[in-house]
């Protein structure tokens, strides 16, 4: 298959993912997607959680490692180190973080095939996007404002980018962990992001894909970061509110939702 003649497509799919970061923001200020601590009856049959992840998120990995070395960049340096940020966060999400759900003591709650299959269908032009701008259509021969510029941007990008996913893996740990000793119940988060924030979880991804685009400094990738922060946002607004209403005036109050001291 010829893909140097895909720039309609690829121009298309990324649009697609402009336009559908704003319908994802407007209904999740109303509507929390069921699953998690948000699971309810009426969306459907479900499937257990660590197979829903595996899946839904699979094409982060066999998608865009099928895409990338057909891309006219597939050997530059940078085009390579990015990539390779991109499968380090989703090899985890994709394989480890279902393993330790498989492997908890306290089963998560399943997620409606509906909720998977979206998610797999946005990994699915997600993946498109972030390979094919990744190793072909991204420009890697533009003049630098001044010395030294793109390893300024290269190394905060970086340094942001693993900030933000040990934030993230370690608030995961931590919330199982929680779960299992409330015996598959939940109890209030403590003690370093938690402080500061409901979802320092979410928080840490935001930041990792901040900091991609920061590395990278695509239209594609400010578009991920940007349907990250719709995702992710309303949601942890809804956790917020959760964990307000089940634990009452024993949650700090004071405790943002996704980031500190301001939202």
């Amino acid at each position: 298959m010829d893909f140097s003649k895909d720039e309609s497509l690829y121009n298309s799919l990324l649009l697609s993912l402009y336009l559908i970061t704003p319908l994802t923001l407007l209904p999740l200020q109303f509507l929390s997607a069921p699953y998690g601590k948000h699971s309810r009856p009426g969306w459907g049959p479900t499937i257990p959680a660590p197979l829903a992840w595996f899946l839904m998120e699979s094409p982060t990995l066999w998608l865009t490692s099928l895409l990338f070395p057909l891309g006219r960049f597939r050997s530059h340096p940078l085009s390579l180190f990015a990539f390779s940020l991109y499968l380090l966060h989703y090899t985890h999400r994709t394989i480890i973080y279902p393993l330790r759900l498989f492997l908890s003591t306290k089963p998560t709650s399943p997620v409606p095939i509906l909720i998977a299959t979206l998610a797999f269908s946005f990994n699915l032009l997600n993946g498109y996007v972030q390979s094919r701008s990744l190793s072909h259509y991204a420009d890697y021969s533009a003049t630098w404002p001044w010395p030294g510029y793109l390893w300024a941007r290269v190394v905060i990008g970086t340094l942001i980018f693993l900030w933000g996913m040990k934030v993230n893996i370690s608030s995961d740990r931590v919330l199982l962990r929680l779960k299992e000793e409330a015996k598959g119940g939940y109890k209030i988060p403590r003690g370093g992001w938690f402080e500061l924030v409901s979802c320092p979880n979410y928080m840490g991804e935001m930041a990792e894909w901040l900091g991609w685009t920061v590395l990278t400094w695509s239209p594609a990738a400010l578009g991920f970061f940007l349907y990250t922060f719709a995702n992710l946002g309303p949601r942890a607004r809804a956790h917020r509110r959760w964990y307000r209403e089940k634990f009452g005036d024993e949650y700090p109050a004071s405790r943002k939702a996704i980031v500190p001291f301001v939202y």
